[in-house]
């Protein structure tokens, strides 16, 4: 117990759960039991050292398979003794033909050993074909010594003295032939052997894994490159699974479209990224397929009134831009009539682990949604709930409440839900458009320094004597005098000053309004070029806030699909409210396709909350949408089986 102690206090995930138990002869199975039923993968095993050799020094090879090969066991191993080497049979063939016969023969303090060889004809059983890992390395054992000591001759004569274990005393031979020992280097039967300070570096293990036939080599482990693993498709029984699957999509570009040529027929209707997805899972697990779409064309939400779920999680696939579409090719069939990103996925996983499919549509068109009142699903997640179909491939979205009654391979796409909004419309033309680089305060002060100034001048003129002058100067006897700053005139001169045009009208004073004009001028350039560069666009909404605070704007969600379900279900308050606005709002703010949805948005006033992967993919192809603001949650695409299912 001190040692578990120790092992559970190590933990840095205090999330994970660790069950003690203690096991005997007669309570082992029970532990067993559990540990299937509870799913449990890592086992620490504490048990007395004499017992430690049940665990280490058993090899597979040796024991009787015959009751795991046919149940879809996956039983994975290793062995350091590779039968089908060549120079492994070569030491087996020799030992078959080895005799020993040693001579010993005292010459002084010299001893020659002297080893003859005859031939006999004595044949090995066939279960040494199967070597235990113990005697190899006992074998390369002796035969490693054998060659050091042979060494050691050779380098000078052994002189051989009685040694009592209870002295400190050694041998004075020893220290070289442990130098000697480390210098050798041979393959033996555990493989190459090398040696660096004592100890082993050169070695090899190969990986082996129970298939219905035999246990077979599909890769190999060595210190220096670690696991190589030279025949992935072995972890698959390639061909051996003889079922046929339903495969049920909905059609979304670019994952699964279908063709509608009527050339093609069953599966070849389909491609795309899930249908090539599919083909490669098909090849490398080994099984065939029929893939058909979902009905309704919905990926599956469940009904809060009744309970029910709908759209493609009872089912396989979806019908629905980008991941699985219909091909327009009327002349294809079966599943070359869909096409998309989920056909593709779903070939090249069909290639890669080898089984044939058929792609189906879901009845309801629906993903799966659960109903409150009856506790039933619908949609896809029921159709794999009922094993009427084996897959189900498509924008299918993780969750907690579909992975409680179905299971979920790792995402292959993440992505969150975001907002799609038709793109801003620009400002209309108007008759008084070039003010539109100064904001509406500017041109209020402008205009009131400009009534300012010209008051100013008029009054400063007034009591400047420099402002008076003979109108008639060839009459130096005349004393009538005048001002040319008159009220209308300083508003003339400051209204020429500040468009900077020319006037005959000069005033004798020192003129300090030129910086003002200078720096309304510079002001008002420098933002009519920004103006003209970047147009200004109306743009109500920037984000999920803005929309939730606003009711001039409706917004929506697929129907019965995970993203109503998202906000049905939401904690945080502006989704409690946006929920609230898609609920009571009249007419219905929920579409059945997203198709519907986009041509909504298209229309105006309307904002469709989706899937960012398809929203990138919309607006990419329509220059008339675009994405407000970020993403509003995080989840992930994966391909849906039936609860246990082995493959």
């Amino acid at each position: 117990m001190i040692k578990l102690r120790e092992l559970v206090r190590s933990q840095v995930n205090q999330e994970v759960e660790i069950h003690l138990r203690q096991a005997d002869p007669d309570t082992y199975r029970a532990v067993l039991k559990e540990i299937k039923s509870k799913e449990i993968t890592n086992l620490v095993v504490d048990t007395r050292p004499e017992n430690m050799h049940y665990f280490l020094k058993g090899d597979i090879e040796t024991f009787d398979l015959e009751d795991f090969k046919y149940n879809f066991v996956n039983m994975t191993a290793f062995r350091i003794v590779d039968a089908e080497d060549v120079s492994v049979q070569e030491i087996l063939k020799d030992m078959e033909r080895f005799h020993p016969t040693v001579s010993r023969r005292k010459c002084e303090s010299t001893v020659n050993l002297r080893i003859s060889f005859r031939v006999s004809n004595v044949r090995l059983p066939d279960q040494f074909l199967a070597w235990e890992a113990e005697p190899a390395l006992m074998y390369d054992s002796v035969l490693v010594f054998a060659i050091g000591l042979q060494t050691l001759e050779q380098s000078h004569a052994l002189r051989l003295s009685n040694v009592s274990c209870d002295q400190e005393m050694p041998w004075d031979g020893g220290l070289s032939l442990i130098n000697y020992i480390n210098s050798v280097e041979l393959k033996g039967l555990s493989g190459p052997i090398e040696f660096k300070e004592g100890r082993r570096i050169q070695f090899k293990l190969d990986l082996l894994k129970l298939k219905q036939h035999a246990l077979v080599k599909v890769g190999e482990w060595t210190p220096s490159t670690g696991v190589n693993v030279t025949d992935r498709a072995a972890f698959f029984d390639t061909g051996t699974m003889n079922v046929t699957l339903v495969v049920i999509t909905i059609l979304q570009i670019p994952y699964v479209m279908m063709h509608h040529d009527k050339n093609y027929t069953g599966n070849a209707r389909f491609y795309g990224f899930c249908v090539d997805l599919l083909d490669r899972l098909s090849r490398d697990v080994g099984f065939d397929y029929i893939l058909d779409l979902v009905p309704d064309k919905k990926y599956g939400a469940q009904d809060p009134d009744t309970g029910e779920w709908n759209g493609m999680v009872l089912q396989l696939i979806k019908h629905e831009i980008p991941y699985v579409m219909h091909s327009l090719n009327p002349n294809r069939t079966g599943n070359s009539r869909y096409e998309g990103f989920c056909i593709d996925l779903l070939k090249e996983i069909a290639n890669m682990v080898g089984f044939e499919y058929q792609i189906h549509l879901v009845p309801d068109g629906k993903y799966g949604v659960y109903d409150l009142d009856t506790g039933e699903w619908n949609g896809i997640v029921r159709q794999l709930m009922d094993k009427k179909a084996d897959l189900a491939v498509g924008s299918m979205t993780i969750n907690y409440a579909r992975e409680s009654v179905i299971d979920f391979t790792k995402p292959f796409m993440n992505l969150g839900i975001s907002i799609l909004f038709k793109v801003p419309t620009t400002q209309p033309t108007r008759l008084f458009s070039f003010m539109n680089p100064l904001a509406i305060e500017i041109w209020l002060y402008v205009l009131a320094a400009y009534v300012l100034v010209s008051i100013t001048m008029f009054v400063v003129a007034r009591f400047s004597p420099y402002e008076w002058h003979n109108p008639h100067p060839c009459d130096v006897d005349n004393d009538l005098v005048e001002n040319q700053f008159s009220l209308a005139n300083s508003f003339w001169f400051t209204i020429g000053t500040l468009m900077q045009q020319g006037s005959d009208l000069n005033p004798k004073w020192a003129a300090s309004g030129g910086s003002f004009t200078l720096i309304i001028i510079s002001s008002y350039t420098a933002n009519l070029a920004a103006f003209l560069t970047v147009e200004r666009m109306i743009t109500p909404i920037e984000n999920s806030d803005d929309l939730a605070g606003q009711t001039d704007i409706s917004y929506g969600t697929l129907d019965s699909g995970s993203t109503m379900t998202f906000f049905r279900d939401s904690m945080i308050e502006t989704y409690k409210k946006m929920w609230r606005f898609m609920e009571n709002k009249k007419p219905s703010v929920f579409v059945p396709t997203y198709e519907e949805g986009i041509n909504r948005v298209l229309e105006g006033n309307y904002a469709f909350l989706m899937e960012s992967t398809m929203l990138d993919y919309i607006v990419q192809r329509d220059c008339n949408l675009t994405q407000i603001g970020g993403l509003l949650d995080t989840k992930g695409y994966g391909i849906a089986t039936p609860m246990g299912t082995y493959f």
